[in-house]
């Protein structure tokens, strides 16, 4: 099948994968998540890629998933491909999420486990689901325009693609819990300086910097290197992160269906505050 909002190219043993969906933020419906997790397990396995990175167009890195089609419904012969058959097509906003998420933790699941680098170069905003996918990298290189933010209190979600497993261990617990509870938006510096990001370059020199750091990783010795990922990995307990993000998308796909999600959904597209408070 081809993709349909996901670009990859490789160049010079490094590959590129793009998320290619301007018209809604480089959000994820079931399809774009699909093929996300379709390149990233391709350029893993491909022997020639020596390193990989991810990145979005427009000046926008990735939104998360797409909260307009969750809303609408999603499209019906995207739903039903996780769907046994003979079972009806799954309705309400957590089936929706789930679908989705399905593809988008595999695809995290990969990354960490490619014996492989994974650049993440985030020009403009990383939130929410985007969020999560650039903190799952080994490597975070951001435009000065860059905006990182944990976003799912937002709309009264419990967060998922991997940020409440990954932020811990990037940041420590009381930093972690400052993020989720206070929900700051954080610019390229205050990443920077927090420890999220590995460096932060202008906009106008941003793509040649990240083409230098993935041609410098490319250069290197690829089997020492994706035994030393393998070995930070087990440090750093990543081998607990398939049962995290199981835990993650059964929680969050549960509390979508709630009323806190209601009310945040209709905050979100009404673009006012949500009334948490009123609807308990």
């Amino acid at each position: 099948m081809e993709a349909t909002h996901i670009g990859t190219c490789i160049e010079d043993n490094i590959g590129f994968i793009t998320l290619d969906r301007p018209e809604r933020f480089n959000s994820l419906d079931v399809r774009t998540a699909q093929d996300l997790r379709r390149a990233g397990l391709a350029m893993a396995r491909d022997s020639h890629v020596r390193v990989v990175v991810l990145s979005g167009v427009n000046g926008v890195f990735c939104s998360g998933a797409d909260l307009k089609y969750i809303r609408a419904g999603g499209e019906p012969a995207d739903l039903a491909y996780l769907t046994p058959e003979g079972r009806e097509t799954p309705s309400g906003y957590g089936e929706r999420f789930k679908q989705i998420l399905e593809y988008l933790h595999s695809a995290i699941a990969e990354i960490r486990r490619a014996p492989k680098p994974f650049i993440a170069a985030v020009d403009g905003i990383a939130a929410a689901g985007g969020f999560g996918l650039a903190m799952c990298c080994d490597l975070v290189l951001a435009s000065e325009r860059a905006v990182f933010e944990w976003a799912y209190s937002k709309t009264g979600l419990t967060g998922a693609e991997s940020s409440t497993f990954m932020l811990p261990r990037l940041l420590g617990f009381r930093r972690a819990m400052e993020l989720v509870l206070l929900n700051p938006r954080l610019d390229a510096r205050r990443a920077f300086d927090l420890g999220l990001i590995t460096a932060v370059h202008p906009v106008a020199t941003f793509d040649d910097e990240v083409r230098r750091c993935a041609r410098s990783v490319a250069a290197g010795p690829t089997e020492a290197l994706a035994i030393a990922k393998a070995l930070m990995n087990q440090s750093a307990g990543m081998d607990r992160l398939d049962a995290h993000l199981d835990l993650e998308l059964d929680h969050l796909s549960r509390i979508a269906d709630g009323s806190e999600f209601a009310e945040g959904l209709e905050g979100f597209f009404a673009r006012r505050p949500p009334q948490f408070a009123k609807r308990a």
